[in-house]
C-alpha cells in the first residue's frame, strides 16, 4: 500500500557524547531544488558521506529513492554528529517519507547502523551506551546491526531487533517477514588467561607480597630495580591475582571499550580487568583522551583495571603530570569549546623503572657508570607530587643463581587470588554498611577522608609509630592517609578488624626512605 502525507518523516537515533548517549531526532522532508540529499544539524564528514551510501543502499534493497530534493535534519543542531551510525535511520526516514511505510511505525524505536552500498547493516561503535539511553528515555525497542545485538541485549527491559540488511528491516516493518527479538544464549563466560603464574616467578618474595597487598586494596605501585630483575614479568603476572569484576563494573568497562570501538569480536561483555601497557612515546591525548570530539584514552581504558607504565621516567614529564588529578578524582575531564567531557578513570597504576640511565645504580654485583648528578637528574624526571600519590614503593633486586635454577615452585596465582578476594569481600561488606557511602567506593584505595577516619582508627602504640614515621620519613598529609589505607588493606589480608602495629610497620616500609629527586 502507498501512503502519502504532507508531514515530514521522523526517526529517532542516538549520538554518543563522552560516555553517554543523546537522543537525535532524524527529520526527513522534501525541499526545493534538483534531486539529491542535503544533511544539516552539525554533521561531520562521515555523516555527510552517508548521502551516497543511503541512496545506493535504498536502490539496491529493491526500493525507489525519491527523485526529489531530500533534506535531512539531525536535531538538536547544537550536538555535533559523527560517524556512520545515522545511515540506517536516514534511510528509514527516506522510506517513510516516500510512503512505502506508515509514518508512525518506528516512533517507539531507536535506530542505529552503518549501511554498505548493497544495503547490508554494519557494526557501529557505542551501542551499549546507546541502548542504555534508549531504555532510560522510555524507548521500548532498539534496531541495531545484527553484529551488535548481543551488546545491546546487556541492557535489561529493552527489545533488541537485530538487522542484517535494509531489505530485512523493510520486510520486518511491513509485517511480511518479522525479525525475532534477539535472545541471549545465556550468561557470557570467558576464561581468565593468565600470562604468567606467580608460581613460575623465582625469588622476589617480598615484591610478590607487595603486589598481593596492592591487588587486595587497589593500591598504586612503583617498582625500582636493575634491568632483567623481573619488574615487567611481575607486573604482567598481577592480573592473575586480581578479583573478578562485578557485573556493574563489567558494564562500566564495556561501555568505555564500546565507545572507543575496542570491544574484541564475539565479546559483548568484558569480564576480566583490563591491563593497559602503553609505550613511553604515547602522547598526552593518547594517555588521558582527547581529539576534536574527545574519546577515552589509556587511563579510561584501564578503568577498574591496571595501567602499567614500563620505563616510567622515559614518559614525557607533561604526560606523567596529567596523571595526578585522575589518580585522586578517579575521573578525567576534558574541556573543549563545545563542552566538557568526563570519562571514568579509576585505574591502578603499576610503574616500573631503572634506578639510573645505565640501570645498575645500587646493584650488588655490577657497578654503576653514571655520575651522581646524572642519577639525580634521571630520578627527578618523576616529580615529588606524583611519587606521593603512589602507595607502594618497592625495590626489585637481581635474583640469585640458586633461586633461578631451583625447581621449587612458589604459591600459584590462584592461591594468592583467594586471599585477595577474601580481603576485597571484607572491604565490600564494610562499605556496604556505611550509611554515608559515596558511589564508587569498592576497595580501600577509593576511601576518602571520612572513611579513613571511620575505618582506620589506631591505638596508642599505632599513633606513636605513625608520629615517629611522619617525622623521620617527612610524610605529607596525603602520604599519611595513604599509609593508613595501606595498613587497612594489610589488616584485611590478615583477617583483623583492627589495624595492629605490625600492619602499620609493613605499610610504612613501602614508603620511599628518601624521596627521589
Amino acid at each position: 500500500m502507498f501512503y502519502t502525507s504532507l508531514m515530514l518523516a521522523r526517526v529517532y537515533s542516538c549520538a554518543v557524547v563522552g560516555l553517554d548517549g543523546v537522543i537525535v531526532e532524524v527529520e526527513v522532508d522534501y525541499g526545493q531544488g534538483l534531486p539529491g540529499v542535503t544533511i544539516v544539524g552539525l554533521p561531520d564528514a562521515a555523516v555527510q558521506e552517508s548521502r551516497e551510501r543511503v541512496q545506493a543502499a535504498v536502490r539496491n534493497s529493491g526500493l525507489q529513492f525519491p527523485r526529489r530534493r531530500v533534506v535531512v535534519n539531525l536535531a538538536p543542531a547544537s550536538v555535533r554528529k559523527e560517524g556512520p551510525a545515522y545511515d540506517l535511520p536516514i534511510a528509514l526516514g527516506t522510506i517513510l517519507l516516500a510512503g512505502f511505510l506508515p509514518r508512525g511505525i518506528a516512533e517507539n524505536a531507536l535506530v542505529v547502523g552503518e549501511l554498505s552500498l548493497d544495503g547490508a547493516v554494519r557494526h557501529v561503535r557505542g551501542v551499549l551506551p546507546i541502548a542504555a539511553t534508549a531504555r532510560d528515555q522510555g524507548y521500548r525497542q532498539v534496531i541495531v546491526p545484527a553484529a551488535d545485538a548481543a551488546e545491546a541485549a546487556l541492557i535489561p527491559d529493552l527489545e533488541v531487533i537485530p538487522v542484517e540488511n535494509l531489505s530485512d528491516l523493510y520486510q520486518h516493518l511491513t509485517g511480511a517477514s518479522p525479525i525475532s527479538p534477539y535472545q541471549p544464549d545465556g550468561e557470557y563466560s570467558t576464561p581468565l588467561q593468565i600470562a604468567t603464574d606467580f608460581a613460575e616467578i623465582k625469588g622476589q618474595e617480598h615484591v610478590k607480597r607487595a603486589l598481593e597487598v596492592a591487588a587486595a586494596g587497589g593500591h598504586n605501585v612503583l617498582m625500582v630495580g636493575s634491568p632483567g630483575s623481573g619488574k615487567t614479568l611481575l607486573a604482567r603476572a598481577l592480573p592473575g591475582i586480581l578479583p573478578e569484576m562485578s557485573f556493574e563494573e563489567s558494564l562500566a568497562v564495556t561501555k568505555i571499550y564500546s565507545v572507543a570501538d575496542q570491544l574484541p569480536p564475539e565479546t559483548p561483555l568484558l569480564q576480566h580487568r583490563p591491563f593497559r601497557s602503553p609505550h613511553h612515546t604515547i602522547s598526552h591525548a593518547g594517555l588521558v583522551g582527547g581529539g576534536n570530539i574527545p574519546g577515552p584514552g589509556e587511563i579510561s581504558l584501564a578503568h577498574r583495571g591496571i595501567l602499567f607504565l614500563d620505563e616510567f621516567p622515559e614518559f614525557g614529564s607533561r604526560v606523567l603530570e596529567v596523571l595526578r588529578q585522575p589518580m585522586e578524582d578517579k575521573v578525567v575531564t576534558i574541556s573543549r569549546a563545545q563542552g566538557a567531557f568526563t570519562f571514568d578513570a579509576n585505574f591502578q597504576l603499576i610503574a616500573a623503572m631503572n634506578p639510573c640511565p645505565c640501570g645498575w645504580h645500587g646493584d650488588s654485583q655490577k657497578p654503576c657508570t653514571c655520575a651522581h648528578s646524572v642519577v639525580t637528574k634521571y630520578q627527578k624526571r618523576i616529580s615529588g607530587p606524583l611519587l606521593d600519590r603512589i602507595d607502594i614503593h618497592i625495590e626489585v633486586p637481581r635474583v640469585d643463581y640458586e633461586k633461578l635454577s631451583s625447581s621449587r615452585l612458589g604459591e600459584t596465582s590462584t592461591e594468592v587470588r583467594i586471599r585477595v578476594e577474601d580481603a576485597r569481600r571484607r572491604q565490600s561488606e564494610r562499605f556496604s554498611h556505611n550509611e554515608e557511602k559515596e558511589e564508587g567506593i569498592t576497595c580501600n584505595a577509593d576511601m576518602h577522608i571520612a572513611e579513613i577516619r571511620k575505618y582506620c582508627q589506631l591505638d596508642e602504640t599505632g599513633n606513636n609509630l605513625v608520629k615517629s614515621a611522619m617525622s623521620q620519613l617527612q610524610l605529607s598529609a596525603r602520604a599519611y592517609h595513604r599509609v593508613l589505607k595501606l595498613a587497612r588493606t594489610i589488616a584485611d589480608l590478615a583477617g583483623s578488624e583492627q589495624i595492629q602495629p605490625p600492619h602499620l610497620a609493613e605499610a610504612l616500609q613501602y614508603r620511599p626512605k628518601i624521596m627521589m629527586g
